[in-house]
């Protein structure tokens, strides 16, 4: 190889660019469960507000006893802020990694204070919350931005 002969293109990598490795999956991942969660939300808050004999204790075994309709607003805005936010991080925006962790974190504060009155779906959604959490975290530079 002479000093005249052009670089290959298949070896070139720009200095301050990392290649994505397949780790980018757990970010994909995070945000069609932040879409997924987001929706699964929603239905919670509204299942909340209209039917309030569906869930296993009355509003005062609660941890925070209020009424269903405010744990009902709660996971419906929680809800829709995470299907945007789903929407961003498969968009590879960097706001929706931090908006990412904040609602997931959130979304397991509310479904740990509705634990009582729906405690296998909301384990579920917990657990859900802490992979999303991890994704973001830990893979979210995977992503370009």
């Amino acid at each position: 190889m002479t000093n005249t002969e052009p670089l290959q293109a298949e070896n070139y990598a720009p200095a301050g660019r990392r290649q994505p490795t397949g780790w980018v999956g757990m970010v994909v991942f995070a945000g069609v469960m932040m879409l997924m969660l987001g929706s699964f939300q929603a239905i919670e808050g509204i299942v909340a507000l209209f039917r309030e004999d569906f869930f296993l204790t009355t509003s005062n075994g609660l941890v925070v006893p209020v009424n269903f309709s405010t744990y009902g607003w709660t996971h419906i805005v929680i809800g829709l802020i995470a299907v945007g936010t789903g929407l961003g991080l498969l968009a590879g925006q960097m706001w929706a990694r931090v908006v990412g962790v904040i609602i997931a974190g959130l979304s397991a504060l509310a479904n740990l204070a509705f634990l009582p009155a729906y405690p296998v779906w909301c384990s579920i959604v917990i657990a859900l919350d802490v992979l999303v959490i991890y994704a973001l975290t830990v893979h979210g530079r995977e992503v370009k931005y």
